[in-house]
């Protein structure tokens, strides 16, 4: 028998592990596509998945069972390929280290009940602090105008840069976490994060100021690329709903919060406290990610396992899959960085479905400048009332989520409709009530922001609160399943997007809204996502064949064409 593991990187092992001879090698890399049957089709269906956790921010780490049920291929894991799986067999090496059963102490499955609803609620809550820094800034513009003598347009740089960070970290950083896991990645994230923004707060200029709100995004970026990934390590896909739906609405409820926090201090104090409160936040996140947030990814645990193993009983032959890899991090991230740029220039439906989300946060990003105009000018609103008018999209956000039972049962008609396995574009079935309640909402908006009881406006932002989160979700566990081959690229393309057009439309917020006035500027941004509720539509009823002639796409003939003649 063996002692057992101190390892302050894993859970301490209850029980002995026996390193006997006929040691299994099990799942090592799961289907990167699990079963997706409730509420976040975007996360929710990441129950076994592991490489795409590796991907994209907050929301962008969607992933999804194949529709067809078959192994998926993707572009990023551990193995060699994506998808590439260890199973379980005996009389494999004897050396290789895997997981004993159903009762191994290492195994992230089957570790107290407690225990992983700590781990939920650390990274949950260290992702509302990463995503509400984003927009705690919103209500410190004038504040750093008259200290760093700039314009409006510089000063919303803070929220841009910041939100540019966000989508362009995890182009570089998604790897990262193949190779060290996921825990090394949370912390020296999060080490960055808080390190980054102490100059933000103490900044004598805006120059300084402004490179480090960008270098906190990008440091943020990183955790948000993983977080999800921590959750569908823990819990088998039966039990995996309900704190799923948890770590997935916090980087929605995020950026709501930002201006319902910082509006309260700005009015009260300087700018620089929004700063000093998120040091100190991140600080104490920072201490609960280092104690309740163990490594996960099962083939850095393995590694960890297999060294415990060597140490214990001498036998030095012993080794993890991953500690057999030839991968190269620098293939891994050429691959990573180029993909999601083919997939933009060469298929359209993933075009039009990244413009339609990244108008949808482009939006939400504009209001934060949007409604200081609106209900300060419009309705006499103090700086911390004026943040407080947020909560109706995020009351929205909580709403959609609420639905995951009522999204579960549509898609498990739609699987018996199809003979059990439901095709991609079942997933769009969300992302049509995304599509009408986001323009309603807007118009309910737009009508009623000036001339009216202030109470109106904050309830036509309810229905689009909404549609944002039906929409995202939506696409997001489109994009895996209708491009499984790239499933990961697709996705960070789809993140690039957002992140542009995130931090592009807070620039001309004020310009617009002082040009066209509330009424106008509203019904533009209205009209524009009208425009778009005919894509998941439209999709839903050609996607199928268009992914045929994708050499990207889910049952691609184009790609098995390729393949025959390869052969041939």
């Amino acid at each position: 028998m063996v002692a057992r593991s101190t390892s302050p990187t894993l859970y301490s092992p209850s029980r002995s592990v026996s390193p006997s001879p006929s040691r299994r090698a099990v799942d090592t890399v799961k289907d990167p596509k699990a079963s997706a049957e409730n509420f976040e089709w975007q996360m929710q269906d990441a129950a076994d998945a592991r490489a795409q956790q590796g991907r994209g921010g907050s929301l962008e780490n969607a992933e999804a069972k194949p529709a067809d049920g078959k192994e998926a291929s993707d572009d990023t894991t551990l193995a060699g390929k994506e998808g590439v799986r260890i199973t379980e067999q005996e009389g494999k090496n004897p050396n290789e280290v895997g997981f004993d059963g159903d009762d191994d102490p290492y195994d992230p499955l089957r570790q107290p009940v407690w225990r992983k609803w700590m781990s939920v609620m650390t990274v949950s809550s260290g992702a509302i602090c990463v995503t509400c820094a984003s927009s705690m800034a919103s209500s410190t513009y004038a504040g750093i105008e008259d200290s760093f003598g700039i314009s409006n347009e510089v000063a919303i740089l803070t929220v841009s840069l910041f939100v540019m960070g966000l989508g362009i970290g995890p182009l570089l950083l998604g790897p990262v976490s193949e190779f060290v896991g996921r825990r090394a990645v949370y912390l020296w994230s999060y080490v960055a994060f808080l390190l980054f923004t102490i100059p933000v707060a103490f900044a004598n200029n805006a120059p300084v100021h402004l490179i480090f709100r960008f270098l906190c995004g990008f440091a943020g970026s990183a955790f948000l690329s993983v977080a999800g990934g921590t959750v569908a390590d823990l819990f088998e896909n039966d039990k995996l709903g309900t704190p799923m739906a948890i770590y997935s609405t916090s980087p929605f409820l995020g950026p709501v919060l930002g201006p319902c926090i910082s509006g309260f201090i700005n009015q009260n104090t300087t700018w620089r406290w929004t700063f000093y409160l998120l040091i100190a936040w991140s600080g104490v996140e920072l201490g609960l990610i280092y104690f309740f947030a163990p490594e996960t990814y099962k083939p850095q645990v393995l590694k960890i396992k297999a060294k415990h193993l060597r140490a214990t009983t001498g036998n030095q032959d012993l080794y993890a899959p991953v500690e057999r890899s030839d991968r190269s991090f620098v293939q891994t991230l050429s691959k990573s960085v180029k993909t999601p740029f083919i997939i933009l220039g060469t298929q359209p439906m993933a075009v039009l479905l990244n413009l339609w989300t990244a108008t949808l946060l482009g939006i939400l990003y504009l209001f934060f400048n949007a409604f200081p105009i609106t209900f300060m000018g419009e309705h006499g609103f103090n700086q911390q009332e004026s943040g407080l008018s947020f909560l109706g999209i995020g009351l929205g956000q909580v709403i959609a989520s609420a639905c995951a039972p009522l999204w579960s049962r549509v898609y498990k008609k739609e699987s018996a409709k199809h003979g059990g396995v439901a095709p991609p574009e079942s997933r769009l079935l969300m992302g049509m009530a995304g599509a009408i309640a986001t323009p309603i909402g807007l118009w309910i908006f737009a009508a009623t922001a000036t001339n009216t009881h202030w109470i109106a406006p904050i309830l036509g932002s309810v229905p689009f609160g909404m549609g944002i989160v039906w929409t995202f979700s939506a696409v997001f566990t489109y994009l895996v399943d209708a491009y499984r081959p790239v499933a990961a690229s697709a996705m960070a393309s789809n993140s690039m997007m957002r992140s542009s057009l995130a931090a592009g439309f807070p620039l001309f917020a004020r310009q617009m809204f002082s040009r066209l006035g509330t009424f106008g500027a509203s019904a533009l941004l209205a009209g524009l996502v009208t425009c778009m509720l005919p894509l998941p539509f439209v999709f839903y009823r050609i996607g199928g064949r268009i992914r045929e002639r994708s050499k990207f796409g889910t049952g691609s003939k184009v790609a098995d064409a390729e393949e025959k003649n390869g052969k041939a």
